[in-house]
């Protein structure tokens, strides 16, 4: 049943790449997405399925009942785009200004209806459930995971799968990874508050600028050595907002960063590191400060009974010389919060690909991927799912939830 269901995959796939080019052509950002799950409804609506929306706000899930009872599975993928300039000469460049699919959600959204209607072929032979979940702003924090999730979207369902492309793997590969995969993400803002000043006599203000300089340079301390170095850890300061004259001292500077952690030890003394270092300095120097610290997605978890259940699936969609076992990615994704709540496994699919210029980083104005890595994201989850509902012996996944905030 399985090659029954890839092959209506493969038969549809010109379809999806319509999808997903049109997709790409008319991106909607986090929270403002209308037409984009619109459209995702009455995809699977056509494909005999059990469909919400408006789940959690913008969400959309559909449900596949089996030929057969058994247990449920829930397959995710994301739909928002990106506020940047797409910059590619493709005939699907994105027709929005200032709007663009840089991070392949695209490609995931398609993926999954093709997914879907895969599935609806070959119910009859399924012994158990099949949820798709359909999710608004990945990108944006808090997220559309968190909010699905208190809507309901999880309940009834045993276990959780997502995928992710990546520019930087080569197409036909698959990575998977046990435990922690993805880093928990926060940002952090400190305002500055000096006393302005003409240049020439700094002695008479106190220099914002100077003050977030020594703020900047003390922070790179936090993961070199104030966090056991075991435990991966980056605090980067991204933007530094201070004056807009040659010659003339402001009254305040603006910092602001992102930290990437793993563990909950890790993501809570880096808070109180920069909060000490910040606080600090600007007493040091005679000025006030704020420091606003707000926690973004927990890391990713991967369950590790799913996560192997990947890599065995893995070796049969790709071939065993194309699966591999990626390194910890210091990358947010709001697919925590479903394994939090259940077992499941997030693993990462390739989309790089030199000859069509597939190469370019996610989040950049020229990111593009193959559309072939639909194709393997989808006989994945062709092939979790039948692994896992019409194998009983292989469901007795682990129970305990790994809370990483």
């Amino acid at each position: 049943m399985i090659n029954i269901a890839w092959k209506q995959l493969e038969d549809k796939f010109e379809d999806l790449v319509s999808i997903r080019r049109n997709l790409h052509m008319y991106p909607e950002l986090s929270f403002e997405e209308i037409k984009t799950p619109a459209m995702a409804a009455e995809f699977l609506t056509d494909c005999g399925l059990e469909v919400k929306t408006g789940v959690g706000g913008r969400g959309v899930t559909a449900l596949l009942r089996g030929g057969k009872p058994g247990k449920t599975v829930a397959l995710r993928a994301d739909f928002d785009a990106l506020p940047i300039e797409d910059q590619k000469e493709v005939p699907y460049k994105s027709k929005i200004p200032g709007v663009m699919h840089a991070c392949g959600h695209d490609i995931h959204t398609a993926a999954l209806l093709g997914t879907a209607y895969a599935l609806s072929k070959v119910k009859e032979d399924l012994a158990g459930n099949v949820l798709f979940i359909h999710q608004f702003a990945e990108e944006v924090i808090p997220g559309g995971a968190k909010v699905m999730i208190e809507d309901g979207c999880l309940d009834g369902v045993d276990v959780v799968y997502g995928a992710h492309v990546l520019s930087t793997i080569p197409v036909g590969q698959i990575g998977y990874r046990e435990e922690y995969l993805m880093a928990a993400g926060d940002k952090f803002e400190i305002r500055i508050k000096g006393k302005g000043g003409h240049g020439s006599m700094p002695h008479l203000a106190i220099d914002p600028v100077l003050v977030g300089s020594q703020i900047v340079m003390n922070l790179q301390q936090i993961a070199a050595s104030r966090i056991n170095t075991t435990d991966p850890t980056v605090v980067t300061v991204c933007s530094f907002q201070g004056g807009d004259r040659y010659n003339i001292i402001p009254d305040q500077a603006i910092l602001s960063g992102t930290v990437r952690t793993f563990s909950k030890e890790a993501r809570e003394s880096a808070e109180k590191n920069i909060r000490n270092i910040t606080e600090s300095a600007c007493k040091m120097a005679g000025a006030e400060c704020e420091v606003v610290y707000e926690y973004g997605y927990p890391s990713v978890w991967n369950h590790p009974q799913e996560a192997q259940r990947v890599s065995r699936i893995a070796e049969m969609v790709a071939g065993k010389e194309n699966v591999s076992e990626v390194p910890l990615q210091m990358a947010m994704e709001d697919f925590a919060y479903y394994v939090i709540e259940r077992p499941g496994a997030f693993f990462l699919v390739g989309g790089m690909n030199q000859e069509i210029q597939a190469t370019y980083p996610h989040h950049h104005p020229k990111f593009d991927v193959d559309e072939r890595s639909m194709l393997q994201i989808g006989k994945m989850f062709i092939s979790l799912v039948f692994d896992y509902l019409n194998n009983p012996s292989r469901q007795d996944s682990n129970k305990e939830i790994i809370q990483s905030v």
